[in-house]
């Protein structure tokens, strides 16, 4: 169990980063471009991976239910997006912003899919998270507001 808590934690750290850089290419390319080269450059590792691994196989692609071929394009659409995004907001705004967007489709999932009841527990920690960031982003204004305050009182 600690090796896929490690794998997780990992991984969160991995998505940072990819968001960053991605962020970055995207001021440079545009988003849309960023996401492309993104998934272009995956494509070409995994495929390699797969390779040498020698599990590289098209059997029971058929299989799979119609909806499932979805995650390719919203994988796509969420580095787009997150390519426009991360550098406008920053970096951790947009971190918690899209935690708590998975967090909510996590909730809806289960409830339509699994027929899970939505706690309140569940709602109160999304709203907190809200909060949170609403609170920052006051904190950031202020901030903002009070050194150009600063500066003006400093140049007049």
């Amino acid at each position: 169990m600690s090796g896929y808590i490690f794998l997780a934690v990992l991984n969160g750290l991995l998505i940072g980063l990819s968001r960053a850089l991605n962020g970055k290419l995207g001021l440079m390319i545009g988003p849309l471009r960023a996401s492309f080269w993104n998934h272009l450059v995956g494509f070409v590792f995994l495929a390699a991976v797969l390779m040498i691994l020698g599990g590289w196989s098209v059997e029971n692609l058929s299989a799979a239910p119609a909806l499932a071929w979805l995650g390719g394009t919203f994988g796509a659409l969420f580095v787009a997006t997150n390519s426009l995004v991360l550098p406008r907001l920053g970096a951790i705004r947009t971190v918690v912003l899209v935690i708590c967007g998975q967090m909510v489709a996590g909730l809806l999932i289960d409830y339509l899919a699994n027929d899970a009841a939505i706690e309140p527990l569940q709602l109160a920690g999304i709203a907190i998270i809200m909060l949170g960031v609403f609170a920052a982003r006051l904190s950031g204004t202020r901030k903002a507001s009070g050194t150009a305050g600063q500066s003006a009182a400093k140049t007049g």
